[in-house]
């Protein structure tokens, strides 16, 4: 005798299981490279060999602590936290132009005295404009093409980029104009004012790439390092030596060589040619799929959304967190000009690592909050 099939609703609420894999994995061995990468720097500082990792540690904690309470929070509350957001992020912006700490003509660091650490304003701006722009256009859908109410966003949009470029961070305030427009895109925005906005903007982008001598130096180290090697070429050089001399399988994990000495930054922003030469095609092919699986997973929580805000934000926060991870190999590589950006989950610092894992728990939120599926039971 046939039984009866009653058609039910799933109400099961969890995180995304094979995303919280991902981020444990890339953190793992991100943590892992970066002890390889940096003992070498430490000692020659007088530190102990794993003085890098101890400093990136308690900001990792603090990531995670930050993404667990996330995750955990309604949706609507962490919609009203967006304007907090926004405005704290933006005085901070303005506050590290008149006390941040220069480094090599740069002005992103606001230095926190007795903690002997500093914090970067520009990677919190990267969530709270993701955050902003979600809010925004998920209660503006009905009017996203009227010129009068994009100019909103727009003016926010051109005040975080100019304020970053001011602090001698060009990268990154191509990476908000990148990121905002790609929001912007999904969103339903014409092409025609796509068009519009690229016309416009180009020229502006090449007067600011051509009015520093360290860009322009840059551009010509990317196009020729060879005309430069023991100057703005070297890094590039030896970068691209690194992953060559990393074979197929690599020389072993801890048994590089070019961050003794030869490359600079190998545990910052160049940590990705450490990888290279340490573990080599195959290691660098498992990375790269690590991160693609990561950004299928953050896209799939994104378009399965059950609202327009959450839809945003979790597209917003995967293409930050993967396009920053291409943009960081790829500079890398030598397919784009250095550009600054540190790889995430790998390279050191508490502001990226800190906001990164911040992400990922909004991203771990939306994901328990997903279309509910329908379910055949057996009766």
């Amino acid at each position: 005798m046939a039984g009866n099939f009653i058609i039910e609703k799933d109400n099961r609420q969890s995180c995304d299981f094979f995303l919280i894999l991902i981020i444990i994995l890339l953190l793992g061995i991100g943590l892992s490279f970066l002890f390889s990468a940096s003992y070498a720097n430490a000692i020659r500082l007088n530190r102990p060999p794993e003085f890098f990792l101890l400093r990136q540690l308690p900001l990792v904690v603090l990531g995670i602590l930050g993404a667990l309470l996330i995750m955990n929070l309604p949706v609507e509350t962490i919609k009203r936290f967006v304007f907090i957001l926004l405005l704290v992020s933006l005085v901070l912006s303005v506050f590290v132009l008149i006390t941040g700490q220069n480094i090599q003509g740069a002005r992103r660091w606001i230095p926190l005295g007795m903690l002997n650490r500093t914090f970067q304003p520009s990677e919190i701006a990267k969530l709270a404009l993701i955050l902003y722009l979600a809010d925004f256009l998920s209660k503006k859908e009905e009017k996203l093409n009227n010129l009068y109410t994009l100019s909103h966003p727009v003016v926010i949009i051109l005040l975080f980029v100019l304020l970053t470029f001011a602090q001698n961070d060009f990268s990154t305030a191509i990476f908000l104009i990148f990121v905002s427009a790609t929001i912007f895109f999904i969103a339903g925005i014409k092409y025609r004012y796509f068009l519009s906005a690229i016309i416009a903007v180009i020229p502006f982008l090449i007067l600011l790439l051509f009015n520093r001598e360290h860009r322009v130096r840059r551009l010509v180290a990317f196009i020729n390092p060879e005309s430069d090697p023991l100057g703005v070429g070297y890094q590039i050089l030896q970068a691209r030596e690194a992953l060559i001399s990393g074979g197929f399988w690599g020389m072993g994990i801890g048994s590089g060589v070019r961050k003794l000495g030869a490359l600079p930054e190998a545990h910052s922003d160049f940590i990705f040619a450490v990888v290279g030469e340490e573990v080599g095609f195959i290691g660098i092919f498992l990375i790269i799929i690590l991160f693609t699986l990561f950004a299928v997973r953050g896209y799939l929580i994104a378009f399965r959304c059950t609202d327009k805000f959450s839809f945003y934000a979790a597209f917003g926060i995967t293409t930050s967190i993967f396009y920053q991870s291409i943009m960081n190999m790829a500079v890398v590589a030598g397919a784009i000009p250095s550009t600054g950006v540190p790889l995430p989950f790998f390279s050191h610092g508490g502001s990226s690592i800190f906001i990164t894992l911040l992400m990922c728990g909004m991203l771990l939120n939306f994901s328990k909050h997903l279309k509910t599926e329908k379910v055949y039971r057996h009766e």
